[in-house]
C-alpha cells in the first residue's frame, strides 16, 4: 500500500470514500455555479447605475484573468498545506465578492468585487482543487471516478445556478439574489473540513531523482506539440466566457424571456456532463489530438448555424444543447495529453500554465463583447471571431505527437 493510500485509509472511520466525493462534489458545484450566472446581473446592473456592457463586460474579464492567475499558486499552496485552508479562504473571498457587487455603483468597486475578488476567490474553491484533495484523500479504485464526479458538479452548478439566478432576480431583485448566493457559499466552509488531508498525506511519496521545476518549464516550452495544446486552449476560454456572460444580454436584445436565457445556460451545464464524461470515454480509445480538434470545429459549427438562423425559444436551447456538448469536453483530452507528453511530476503546474491560457482568452472573450456592443451595438463581431478562433484551433490540434518526450535521465533537484 502507498504512502497516500496509507494516510487515506487512517481517516476517521465517518470520512468513508462515498462521504469525501458527495462533500467534494458540493464543494465543486457551489464553487462553480455562481459565476456562471453573473451574466444575468449584466442588464439590470447596467440600466440602474447608467454604465456601458463594457463596464461589467470589464469586471468579468478581470475575474477570469486572475482566475488563471492565481489557479497555479492555490494549487501549490493546497499541494503543501492542504486543500482546507485554501478552500476556506477562496469561499471568503468569494462570498465577500458576490456581497460587495450588491452595492457595486461605480465601475471600480464592480472591477473590485466582480472581478478581483471573486476572480481570486474561485482560484481557491474551484473543482481543480477538489480533484487535488480527492488524489491525496481518495485509494486508487476511486480517483478516476472521483475526478470525472467532481468536474461533472462543477457542470451542475451551472445547471442549476442559472434558472435560480433567474427566479431570484425576479422574487427578490438583483441585490438579493446576490445575498442569497453569498450565503450560500458560506455552506463550503464546514464541508471543507471533510476534505482535510492528514500531514503525512499533503506532502506524501518517496524522495526520487526528478526534474526541477526550472527545467519542466523548459522542456515544456522547448516542445511544440506543448506549445499548440497551450496555444488551442486559449480559444476554449474565449468562446466559453463570452458566451457565459454575453448570451443571455444577446437574448434580450432579440426580444427572448430572461427565463429562455436561464434556461440555455443551464441547458449548457446539463448537457457539459454528457460531454465532459464522454470525452474521457473517448480519449482512451482514440488519438486525443482528434477529439479536440473535432470539439473545437463542432463549436465553430455550432456557433455560425446559430447567429446565421432566427433566433428562437426552441434554437437557442438545441444551440444551448449542443454547446453543452463541447463545453469542458476539451479538458480532459487536454490534460491527459500533458501527461502522456511529461508525465504526472509537474503536470499540475504545466497544466495551469495552459489553464491560464485558457482564461487570457476567456479575458478577452468578455472584454471584447462589452467592447463590440458598445462600438457596433452589436456582439456578431465577436461570435464570428469565435467561429474563426474554433476553426483554428480545430487546424493547430491536430499536428499534435501523442507520445513522452525523449530526454535523458535527470539527476535530482536541488
Amino acid at each position: 500500500m502507498s504512502t497516500q493510500n496509507a494516510s487515506a485509509s487512517s481517516l476517521s472511520s465517518w470520512r468513508t470514500p462515498a462521504v469525501i466525493i458527495v462533500c467534494g462534489c458540493i464543494v465543486a458545484l457551489l464553487g462553480f455555479g455562481p459565476r456562471s450566472a453573473l451574466g444575468f446581473f449584466l442588464t439590470p446592473m447596467s440600466e440602474l447605475n447608467n454604465w456601458g456592457r463594457d463596464v461589467f463586460a470589464f469586471a468579468l474579464a478581470v475575474q477570469n484573468l486572475l482566475w488563471g492567475v492565481g489557479q497555479p499558486f492555490a494549487g501549490a499552496i493546497a499541494d503543501r498545506y492542504g486543500a482546507t485552508r485554501v478552500l476556506m479562504a477562496g469561499t471568503l473571498l468569494y462570498a465577500a465578492g458576490l456581497f460587495l457587487m450588491a452595492y457595486s455603483t461605480t465601475p471600480a468597486t464592480l472591477t473590485l468585487s466582480a472581478g478581483v475578488l471573486i476572480g481570486f476567490g474561485l482560484s481557491g474553491c474551484s473543482f481543480t482543487i477538489v480533484v487535488g484533495a480527492f488524489g491525496k484523500l481518495l485509494p486508487d479504485e476511486w480517483r478516476s471516478t472521483a475526478f470525472g464526479l467532481g468536474t461533472a458538479a462543477g457542470s451542475f452548478g451551472q445547471f442549476l445556478f442559472s434558472p435560480l439566478a433567474v427566479a431570484l432576480i425576479g422574487s427578490t431583485g438583483w441585490t438579493g439574489a446576490l445575498f442569497v448566493f453569498a450565503a450560500l457559499m458560506l455552506i463550503i466552509l464546514p464541508l471543507s473540513l471533510v476534505l482535510a488531508a492528514p500531514p503525512k498525506a499533503v506532502n506524501a511519496g518517496p524522495a526520487q531523482p526528478t526534474q526541477s521545476y526550472k527545467q519542466a518549464l523548459s522542456e515544456a516550452f522547448g516542445h511544440r506539440s506543448y506549445v499548440l495544446l497551450v496555444i488551442g486552449f486559449f480559444t476554449c476560454g474565449f468562446q466559453l466566457a463570452f458566451t457565459t456572460v454575453h448570451l443571455p444580454a444577446y437574448l434580450a436584445d432579440r426580444g427572448l424571456s430572461a427565463e429562455i436565457g436561464g434556461w440555455t445556460v443551464a441547458a449548457i451545464g446539463l448537457f457539459n456532463i454528457v460531454g465532459s464524461i464522454t470525452s474521457g470515454y473517448l480519449g482512451s480509445r482514440m488519438p486525443k489530438r482528434y477529439i479536440l480538434s473535432a470539439i473545437y470545429f463542432g463549436r465553430a459549427i455550432s456557433i455560425a448555424v446559430f447567429v446565421l438562423l432566427p433566433v428562437t425559444p426552441i434554437s437557442t436551447l438545441i444551440f444551448g444543447a449542443t454547446q453543452g456538448l463541447l463545453w469542458l469536453s476539451t479538458v480532459p483530452p487536454t490534460s491527459s495529453l500533458v501527461a502522456i507528453m511529461f508525465g504526472t511530476r509537474w503536470l499540475a503546474m504545466l497544466f495551469g500554465i495552459a489553464f491560464f491560457s485558457h482564461q487570457v482568452g476567456g479575458f478577452l472573450g468578455v472584454l471584447l463583447g462589452g467592447l463590440a456592443f458598445e462600438y457596433f451595438q452589436s456582439y456578431n463581431p465577436v461570435w464570428w471571431l469565435s467561429v474563426f478562433f474554433g476553426v483554428l484551433s480545430a487546424i493547430i490540434n491536430l499536428p499534435i505527437v501523442e507520445k513522452p518526450v525523449t530526454r535523458p535521465l535527470v539527476p535530482a533537484a536541488a
